[in-house]
């Protein structure tokens, strides 16, 4: 099994002191937060991409080319990658060019996003936003597999012997297609032969992995082989220490302010409880014991080869996120990696430059 630390770059009070962080003191923390993820073991950091309060993560690409910068090892991931929002001809341009600088250590995790700015932002609304993720897939894709790319849709102007530079360091990325309930991406991954990564954050597992299984079903459909279907799979909270009682004290101030968050937006809550939450739920919050237990019980229904784990330390004291960053690696992943096998992340691979391996360049 790989194991993924992932933010969305949220900039709120501290849930223990109250104080705010500032921008640039927010940013610099992810991009230690990516240092410390390579220097422990961690197989991958994850930035999202939201344009709305109160998150910072509007430039995945620009953050992660910051932590290319500081990193030699660590795949980037972005996660989500929102293709509906952008031009697909600029989002190729992006991501070839940070492909580059991280010497191939690129995939992206694409989705439609979510939230009401972008329909304000980039007039795009729950008519078309499905439309534009699907085409804005179809001609990035094409833009990192060939130099002359001629196509016309519905949403951009068409491209007709269209060269985008630079050209990509990997011969062929991989790509994700993340989803939280909906069917069109899992349809969309299904048909191409690519990766699903299930957000399995908000509700219990069952609807996710309802999704899961719909979406191997439907890549057999297409005639791929099932040994091939790959799934990653989210984690809607995470603190590992030595005992359960340990995690549960340091978790709840925690799960207390997320709770009093959403009540104030007035948003659904499905646990009401830390202990519903830390049982029902996706959340990784307990011994290490607890922690193998319980995600060799989700991969009995997911199958899923990748994890994602917070990487805010969201209030903690330090040694407490520190501690439970470190145990994690020490005792938790080297036996889910025992236990689970899987495939090598990007950086694990054996890359090729497209420039010597005569591949659309």
């Amino acid at each position: 099994m790989k194991f993924l630390l992932f933010t969305l770059v949220t900039r709120v009070p501290d849930p223990t002191t109250g104080r705010l962080p500032g921008t640039r003191e927010r940013l610099r923390d992810v991009v230690a937060q990516a240092r410390l993820a390579e220097d422990l073991g961690y197989d991958g950091f994850a930035v999202g991409e939201r344009h709305e309060d109160p998150f910072l993560s509007s430039a995945p690409p620009v953050i992660l080319s910051h932590i290319a910068a500081v990193t030699s090892r660590i795949t980037l991931f972005t996660a989500v990658t929102t293709l509906s929002l952008l031009d697909p001809v600029r989002a190729f341009e992006d991501y070839s060019t940070l492909d580059n600088l991280s010497g191939g250590r690129l995939e992206l995790i694409i989705g439609k996003g979510n939230g009401t700015a972008q329909a304000e932002l980039f007039h795009v609304t729950t008519d078309d936003q499905w439309d534009r993720n699907h085409e804005g897939y179809e001609v990035f894709r094409a833009l990192w597999r060939s130099e002359s790319v001629t196509w016309s849709g519905r949403f951009r102007p068409a491209l007709t012997n269209a060269k985008a530079l630079p050209r990509p360091w990997q011969p062929e990325i991989r790509i994700w297609h993340g989803s939280a309930t909906s069917r069109d991406s899992v349809e969309l991954a299904a048909r191409h032969g690519d990766p699903l990564f299930s957000a399995n954050v908000t509700n219990p597992i069952e609807p996710y992995a309802e999704l899961v299984r719909h979406y191997r079903e439907r890549w057999e459909f297409y005639g791929h082989n099932p040994a091939d279907a790959l799934v990653g799979a989210g984690t809607a909270g995470f603190h590992v220490a030595r005992t359960s009682q340990q995690a549960l004290d340091t978790y709840r101030p925690i799960y207390e302010a997320r709770l009093a968050l959403a009540r104030t937006l007035g948003l659904p809550v499905v646990f009401e409880t830390l202990d519903d939450f830390v049982t029902r739920s996706s959340a990784l919050v307990g011994s290490p014991e607890q922690v193998i237990d319980k995600v060799g019980r989700q991969h009995e229904h997911f199958r899923h080869e990748v994890i994602h784990l917070s990487a805010e330390r969201d209030g903690r004291p330090e040694i407490d996120y520190l501690d439970s960053l470190a145990l994690f690696q020490t005792e938790v992943a080297p036996e889910l990696r025992r236990r689970i096998p899987s495939r090598p992340l990007t950086a694990g691979a054996e890359l090729v430059p497209t420039e010597t391996a005569g591949v659309a360049s």
